[in-house]
């Protein structure tokens, strides 16, 4: 059974951007890692294996800047973290 095929990286640019998602960071995760794939067979294989690493390495720091803040990354939804004291813009707020 064959899977359906990828999107191209100019179609799912134009998916997210008509979305108005085109600016959240695991999109643009993904849409990099659909151009490099793309772009694999005209690169030199050094090149690719270091691009991949470095795609890697931004994603692990992807998945730290999204811990605990799952809820407000994913879901909308705010929740002021224990350090910031008041709510920022809130009246008590210096």
């Amino acid at each position: 059974m064959a899977s359906d095929p990828q999107p191209s990286s100019e179609q799912l640019a134009r998916y997210l951007e008509q979305r108005g998602e085109l600016t959240k960071p695991w999109n643009l995760q993904m849409l990099r890692l659909q151009k490099l794939k793309e772009a694999k067979d005209s690169m030199d294989h050094e090149e690719y294996i270091a691009t991949i690493q470095e795609a890697h390495a931004d994603l692990m720091r992807l998945g730290a800047f999204c811990k605990g803040r799952e809820a407000e990354v994913f879901g909308g939804a705010y929740v002021p973290s224990e350090q910031l004291e008041p709510h920022p813009g809130s009246a008590e707020d210096r």
